[in-house]
């Protein structure tokens, strides 16, 4: 039997990968599951990744290009003269609530991070996409600040259930760019 050409096959196990993780959580990913939301045998999935960290990794990272490709746009965007606070919290607003399955993903690379050493970079790669985002309105340093507040805002968030509360966090990000 001639072996069926398609280039497409990794992206979309890779594609396949983050639909799975957007269900089911990283704890849910398995070659098995990715194989079948590709619609691909399951020697696919192991030919192009031999690792399920290969593969976690390779979707993390295509999910923090996209992330970061779009709130650099979004950041863009802001006028000089705008208030900056008050748009950054509606950014971290429209994150926790239209785009929460995103926010989720993130947090959840946090997480695996603690103890899959493969996902570090990843989870590094994703503080750091957070902190070029924002150096050229803010400067390195307060970027640094301004992302670390916006994690513990969400985490809290996402953890508690509780609603954002844009007021209070236009108020905390408007002290830290003072």
């Amino acid at each position: 039997m001639a072996r069926r050409y398609d280039p497409e096959r990794r992206q979309r196990i890779i594609d396949a990968a983050i639909r799975v993780v957007g269900e089911r959580g990283i704890a849910g990913l398995s070659h098995r599951a990715v194989a079948a939301a590709a619609d691909v045998p399951l020697g696919s999935t192991t030919y192009h990744f031999a690792t399920l960290d290969d593969l976690l990794v390779a979707a993390l990272r295509q999910t923090n290009t996209a992330l970061f490709t779009d709130l650099g746009q979004r950041v863009a965007r802001i006028a000089p003269d705008a208030d900056l606070a008050a748009e950054l919290a509606d950014l971290v607003g429209e994150l926790l609530t239209e785009q929460r399955d995103r926010s989720v993903l993130e947090y959840e690379i946090y997480l695996t991070a603690l103890r899959r050493a493969p996902v570090r970079p990843i989870a590094a790669e994703s503080v750091d996409g957070m902190v070029d985002v924002l150096t050229p309105r803010t400067g390195a340093a307060t970027a640094r600040a301004l992302v670390a507040l916006i994690d513990g805002l969400s985490l809290q968030v996402l953890l508690t259930g509780r609603d954002y509360d844009r007021e209070q966090a236009r108020a905390m990000i408007a002290r830290l760019l003072d």
